[in-house]
């Protein structure tokens, strides 16, 4: 009997074809193999954004692969290519996931008490392209200065500022700094009670749709009393790449360095694996593929 399928505004390309997999409980390997079968060559990967609704097909071979699925799902011919709609444009991105914020802040972390209600939305208006962040440990064992390159892409027009948030090692509130290459420095606030700053970040001018903008901004503070032993990204979205740099001063040299991953801010971490620093008393993590997680370098002091 073929696939029916609700017409209403939830009936998105997506939606009805993650349906009918679950509905005919073929798995993406069985579609895979079935296109082969036909001579159309489509990934696993490209299958699983198919159906998250992350892309959609678009290109001749995928277009083929659209009208090759629809007997195998039980759908008249035109039933899937009539909810693909237009084109969308390079570059597009999926809407602001919510929950994709929570998967990986988890419950009532630093950053949804700094935000409060607004934290789901967290920087909604942008997706992260690129990051590079380098981190100095002074000869006091503390990071005195974090400075950021950053890739931003609007995901609707209008976007004016980029909202960042860093946590700190019992920073010296007098001590903390905020500066941008270009402009007076933006207002921080500092909130003791969780060792946080936050800022908003003005982009050079307001973005439309798919524009990008280059954020670069350098953070300083100072401590007498606290020690730093590590230093992580949280990542909501893929990123083409991102890099963390970690400097320690000749005089404040750890003894065990080491580059780890998880899923979930505050989990067991799902990688981790020690490295040694360079001559220049340096270390670096670049992940192969940054998909969403928790990235950082920790580092043990000696006794």
């Amino acid at each position: 009997m073929p696939n029916t399928f609700d017409d209403g505004p939830d009936a998105t390309f997506a939606t009805v074809f993650r349906q009918a997999l679950r509905r005919r409980g073929l798995p993406l390997e069985r579609i895979r193999d079935h296109l082969q079968a036909h001579g159309i060559h489509v990934s696993l990967a490209t299958l699983s954004y198919w159906q998250s609704g992350r892309s959609q097909p678009e290109k001749a071979q995928s277009l083929r692969a659209v009208d090759a699925l629809e007997p195998l799902l039980g759908f008249p011919a035109g039933t899937l290519r009539s909810l693909l709609g237009p084109r969308r444009p390079r570059g597009w991105a999926p809407p602001h996931n919510p929950t994709a914020v929570r998967d990986v802040y988890g419950e009532n972390s630093d950053v949804e008490q700094v935000l409060g209600e607004s934290f789901p939305h967290f920087n909604a208006g942008v997706r992260h392209l690129v990051i590079h962040e380098t981190v100095n440990v002074n000869e006091h064992r503390f990071v005195d200065e974090t400075r950021v390159t950053m890739v931003v892409r609007a995901v609707r027009s209008g976007v004016e500022h980029l909202t960042v948030i860093h946590s700190l090692d019992s920073p010296e509130a007098e001590t903390i700094a905020l500066s941008v290459p270009f402009g007076p420095p933006p207002p921080i606030r500092f909130l003791p009670g969780l060792d946080c700053v936050a800022a908003d970040l003005p982009l050079a001018r307001r973005l439309a749709t798919n524009e990008t903008a280059v954020v670069e901004y350098t953070l300083r503070a100072a401590s007498t009393v606290g020690v730093s032993t590590f230093h992580e990204r949280r990542v909501i979205s893929p990123l083409r790449s991102y890099l963390l740099q970690a400097r320690f001063h000749p005089r404040a040299v750890p003894s065990n360095c080491w580059h780890f991953y998880r899923k979930q801010l505050g989990d067991e971490p799902q990688s981790r694996h020690r490295v040694t620093l360079d001559e220049f008393h340096t270390t670096h993590l670049l992940p192969t593929k940054c998909t969403p997680g928790v990235y950082g370098i920790e580092w043990e002091w000696p006794v």
